[in-house]
Formats: C-alpha cells, structure tokens, sequence
C-alpha cells in the first residue's frame, strides 16, 4: 500500500544538514499524489537525504496518521537559508532550469542581496525529455563551477528525477530541487503574503493568482490527498 508514512521526512533546523554533499527535496500534496503514478518519482523522493515537508496538508496529515509534530519547511525557506550560508562563507551557487530573463533577474537580485555569493546559471532546453547531450552539458557546467549549491527548477516531478538520476555524476555540495522558488525570487510570479503563509493557505493565494493552471491541483488534487490519507489512517 502507497503511505504517506513510508517517507521520512526532515524535522530539523536547516542548519543541522551538515554533509557536504546531500540531495535536497520536497514533499507537498501535490507531490504524493504524483508520486503515486510515478515509481521513478517516488524512488528519487524516498532516496532523498532531506526530504522536506513543504505543504501545511502534509504537516496535519502526519500530525493525524501518528501524532508527529513537524513545522513546514518550504522550497523558499530553503533558498533563502542556503544563500545566506553561500554568502556567510563567500560561496558559489548555480541556478539550473526556467528561462535566461528569470536567471538574469535571479542574477541581479541576488547581486544587491548577497554580494559575497558567486551566482551561476544555465538554462535548459524546454522539452519532455533531455537528450543526452543535454545532460551532459548542464553536468559539464555544473562541475566546472564546483558550487557549494545547486538550486534546480524545472518543476515537478522532472526536476527530481534529473536530480537523483544524475546526482553522483555532479561536483557540487547541495543540490536542492525548489521549482517554484525561481520565479519568486526573480518577481515573475508574486509569493503569498506572509500573513496568508503563516495561517496555511498560500496555495489559496496562488489559486486566486493562476486558476486555469492550478484549479486541479487545489480543488481536486487536495481533495484526492485528503481521501489518502483518511484511508491510510483508517488500515493503519
């Protein structure tokens, strides 16, 4: 039976990822129920070194199923640790994915707020499946960088499984798949105020903002989710 409990999911500082080299991902609603349908999703999930919860419904679901208290820890939350850890120790990271004007806005941001952080990037072909004289050349610029961190956003579940199947093929500290997080920080799409973050329902917001892209998401992915986890609640 597919259980949101077979995953072990990161309940810790940040701070306390200590490994020099570790894969970095994330697990939300929509996550699992991709996961559900995608066994190479799945295994690049389970084989996480941090698997973070980034989704309140994931927070109250393990809260419900086993009584664990975690805090959510979203993609950003990552970002924004990582490159104050870049910065503190003059760092280099490298942004993997989305289009040369996001990586450009990307650039001159982080410029201003982390100066002491060399920023690096590349951006992919936009297609269903690299070649693989595409991975070789997203490998070969990676390792020529050798960054402290490597942020990836192709979305999900692509961004994963790259990550995972490719993972020991790179020279690069932590790899941290966070989607999303490329186009907040560039300005191309508007994150959630804090205050709708803190009482749980930013993916309200981003509803409201892209609702043809995002309605079957929400609506039924959560939904679907829900129905999930009260069924595993109940055979456990």
């Amino acid at each position: 039976m597919f259980m949101l409990q077979e995953y072990t999911l990161f309940n810790h500082p940040l701070k306390s990822i200590d490994h020099p080299k570790v894969l970095i991902n994330t697990l939300n609603a929509h996550s699992f129920n991709t996961a559900r349908k995608d066994d190479d999703f799945n295994k690049a999930l389970l084989c996480s070194d941090v698997l973070l919860p980034d989704g309140i419904s994931v927070v109250w679901a393990m809260r419900l199923l086993n009584g664990l208290k975690i805090q959510k820890i979203a993609g950003a939350d990552l970002f924004f640790y990582e490159m104050e850890r870049a910065n503190a120790k003059g760092g280099k990271c490298f942004f993997l994915g989305s289009t040369e004007d996001t990586l450009e806005k990307i650039q001159k941001r982080a410029a201003i707020e982390y100066p002491n952080v060399q920023v690096f990037s590349f951006s992919p072909p936009y297609k269903a499946e690299f070649s693989d004289e595409d991975n070789e050349q997203m490998i070969d610029a990676i390792n020529t960088i050798n960054p402290d961190v490597l942020f990836v956003g192709m979305t999900a579940p692509k961004q994963e499984k790259w990550a995972f199947q490719h993972f020991n093929q790179m020279q690069v500290g932590h790899v941290c798949c966070i989607g999303a997080v490329f186009d907040f920080y560039a300005g191309t799409i508007q994150r959630a105020p804090k205050w709708m973050i803190q009482l749980g329902v930013e993916w309200l917001y981003r509803l409201i903002k892209e609702p043809r892209r995002l309605w079957r998401r929400y609506l039924i992915g959560n939904t679907k989710f829900l129905g999930y986890i009260l069924i595993e609640k109940l055979k456990s």
